[in-house]
Order: structure tokens, then C-alpha cells, then sequence
């Protein structure tokens, strides 16, 4: 399919936001080649992602927000145009569980996820060979009570000079900071190995082992600065029984992890998620 621009907005509910955005479109030419909706009813808040074709579009691509800013005024939109043509810089950041590492690698060299992967960042140097093998640049910053400040300081140069879009935390067994945080807002993706709220803490699987659960999970959402609390994306659980062992519990917990981080990661570089408020709306 040819390149297409993609518009998420959100607003307060009311007459006319579908028509007079369908009617932008179509009044230049515009071929909408996916439309999706959701209204809020307590919030009374409306939701679009709609997106058309570029070629014959009789606005050029750079002047389409500066065209369409007058309609998002009108219903006091908040939104983002996107290309389907650019595509995200994402960085990896790993400690020494690989199972996430290896799915996403293998997702992007398939182009199963669009995505570019300038560099890869951990506080070990145990996956290095990962990166070697795929000729991605790794870099290993060792962090410590100390040291931490520095750390990600330079981290953040680092990505800015690689002009990093989205920061994915593919098991790394740091928590940022609220400094870090801010730089990516809605742009620092995390997969947490329990499915959230239940089992917080140390060795989760040990937890779920102990009580005897039928179900285990992994969430999947943007890092906040209230700790595993960010707004969800993507969540999945795994059947388990009697018969499974600790380490069978810890192997089919890998298994859900990489699903749901790979899922999050893919919705998110096509645009396909939503913030508001501590919730996410996501079109898939």
C-alpha cells in the first residue's frame, strides 16, 4: 500500500466530529482507507484513528496539520499526524534475560514490527553476543546507587543523538527515574512478568507457585512515574496446573512475556494506541 497519513485525536463527544473529518478528507481528494471510533461515555470523551491514502491527496503532506489545525480547534482536539512511511528509532534497553530480547530481534529482522533499531543499552555486558550477531552497537552502562544519575544522563544523550523515538525495556531490572521519564512520556514501553496487580514484587512465579494458581500473566504498558502503574497496552495470561513445575511455571511465563511485549511494541510504532488519562485506547 502507498505511503498514508494516519490522525489519533480525542475531544469531547459531540454532533459532527465523524462527518466534518470525513468531509476534510474527501474535500482534497482523500481516499480513508481505515476508520475506527470509540466514545467514553463517563467521560463523554471521543476517540478516531483514521487514516488515507497520501496519493492524490491535494494537500502536500506538510501542510496537511497546518490545513486540518482549524477542525481540531473547532471540537478542542487533542492530536498527532502521523506517516505510515516513518519509521520509529526504537532502543532496547536489556539486563540478562534474553527470551524478550531475542523475539523482538527476530520480529523486526522478519519486518513482522516496522521499526528501525539503532542501538541496544543494558547494565551488563551478558548480551552483547545478541547484538554482535545482529550488528546492532551495544553499550553497557553498569548502574549503581552512586552512579545512577550519571548513568542516565548519558543514556539520554546517547538516544538523542541516535534520534530515538521509543524506548523499549525489554527486562531491564532498573527502575528510571522521573527525570528519564519526562524526556519520553508515553515513549518508554515496559513488560512486567506478572499479570498487574497481582504478585508485585521479587519472584512472582515463586508467589504464583506457591499458591497454586490455574492462570499466570505479563502487562505490558508505558512506564510512569508511579512504579508498574503506567497506562496498560496489551495484557495476556497462560493456563498452568498442578502438574506444571517451578520451572515449567517460569518457562510459560517467558513464553506470555515476549507475546505481550512484542504485541505492545508493534501497536505502538503503528500508532494504534491512545493515551488518556492512566488508560489507553487501542485500535487493533
Amino acid at each position: 500500500m502507498s505511503a498514508t497519513a494516519i490522525l489519533l485525536l480525542s475531544c469531547p463527544d459531540q454532533k459532527g466530529i465523524v462527518a466534518e473529518i470525513a468531509s476534510f478528507i474527501y474535500q482534497y481528494d482523500g481516499n480513508i482507507v481505515h476508520s475506527d471510533q470509540h466514545t467514553d461515555f463517563e467521560t463523554n470523551t471521543f476517540f478516531m484513528r483514521i487514516e488515507w491514502e497520501l496519493e492524490g491527496f491535494r494537500i502536500p503532506r506538510e501542510k496537511i496539520a497546518q490545513a486540518f489545525s482549524f477542525i481540531a480547534d473547532k471540537f478542542r482536539m487533542e492530536w498527532r499526524l502521523v506517516f505510515s512511511d516513518e519509521v520509529p528509532r526504537v532502543a532496547i534497553m536489556v539486563s540478562k534475560f534474553d527470551h524478550c530480547l531475542y523475539d523482538l530481534l527476530l520480529k523486526w529482522q522478519s519486518k513482522e514490527i516496522r521499526m528501525d533499531i539503532p542501538l541496544i543499552v543494558s547494565n551488563h555486558e551478558d548480551l552483547r553476543s545478541v547484538a554482535e550477531y545482529y550488528r546492532i552497537p551495544y553499550f553497557c552502562f553498569p548502574v549503581n546507587a552512586e552512579n545512577k544519575k550519571e548513568v542516565e544522563e548519558k543514556e539520554i544523550k546517547l538516544f538523542q543523538d541516535y534520534r530515538i523515538d521509543t524506548v523499549v525495556l525489554a527486562r531491564y531490572m532498573q527502575v528510571l527515574s522521573p527525570d528519564f521519564i519526562a524526556v519520553y512520556p508515553n515513549r518508554i514501553i515496559n513488560i512486567h512478568h506478572s499479570f498487574l496487580p497481582a504478585f508485585v514484587g521479587a519472584k512472582p512465579y515463586h508467589q504464583a507457585y506457591a499458591r497454586g494458581v490455574k492462570l499466570i500473566g505479563a502487562t505490558s504498558h508505558y512506564v510512569t512515574e508511579e512504579l508498574d502503574n503506567g497506562p496498560i497496552i496489551v495484557q495476556d495470561v497462560i493456563g498452568v496446573s498442578h502438574r506444571d513445575s517451578l520451572s515449567d511455571m517460569i518457562n510459560k511465563g517467558k513464553e506470555v512475556e515476549k507475546r505481550v511485549l512484542s504485541r505492545a511494541v508493534k501497536l505502538h510504532v503503528e500508532n494504534k494506541v491512545l493515551v488518556f488519562h492512566n488508560k489507553t485506547v487501542v485500535f487493533d
